[in-house]
């Protein structure tokens, strides 16, 4: 008698799909994104977002079935900054995954995001096929770090500022007021403004002007 054979690969069943969102500004960046990862058969953007407000409002409503496994991140967004976005998110949905890749790739601006909760950066000058490599690694449980140069140079004085103080200059360099800044990071004006007399005395510029020059000397406005 003839024993029944069974064809294993054709039951097997096909892998879980990570379920992917993109949050950048420019729309011709989320596409590339877009085309590149769903070249991987496991790979699947469900959302995109062009600002940090529209993510921060969308991602709690993928809940169950419709999760969302990993958010691919910009720093440099209309309204509140990444680095704020970043941080609510490791208290809001602690088992989502943020993948930050920015132009700001400075070993301290990465070391920030890390604390912030980031699960990887990849700097946005590096290979496309980097973003691909490092949500791999991402799945696999580990962090994952655009490549550092080493330089013998001191750090400049913005890459020793905290997460808050980043998102502080951030929001001066964009023009923001005090006011303005306090409501989008939820706090009171007295605190921003004691943050930015701490961004101030650390970068040693007396006001908005040498500021902004500052910023735009270090590469740091978008």
């Amino acid at each position: 008698m003839t024993t029944p054979t069974h064809n294993v690969s054709a039951t097997r069943p096909a892998p879980a799909r990570w379920r992917i969102a993109l949050a950048d500004d420019h729309a011709i960046v989320r596409v590339g994104y877009r085309r590149l990862l769903e070249l991987e058969p496991d790979l699947q953007v469900v959302a995109e977002y062009a600002s940090a407000d529209a993510a921060a409002h969308d991602l709690p409503t993928h809940q169950g079935a419709n999760r969302i496994d990993l958010l691919i991140l910009d720093l440099s967004m209309p309204g509140r900054s990444g680095l704020e976005l970043l941080k609510q998110l490791g208290d809001d949905l602690p088992d989502l995954h943020v993948l930050v890749v920015s132009m700001h790739d400075s070993p301290a601006m990465q070391s920030q995001c890390l604390r912030a909760g980031a699960a990887g950066f990849v700097s946005k000058a590096g290979e496309p096929e980097a973003v691909v490599r490092a949500v791999r690694a991402v799945q696999s449980g580990l962090r994952t770090l655009h490549p550092q140069t080493s330089s013998s140079s001191r750090p400049a004085p913005h890459e020793q500022l905290t997460v808050r103080e980043l998102e502080v200059l951030q929001h001066l360099i964009s023009g923001a007021s005090v006011d303005a800044i306090a409501q989008r990071m939820g706090v009171s004006e007295k605190t921003v403004s004691n943050y930015q007399t701490l961004v101030r005395q650390k970068l040693d510029v007396t006001n908005s002007v040498e500021l902004l020059h500052y910023a735009q000397k270090h590469g740091l406005t978008a």
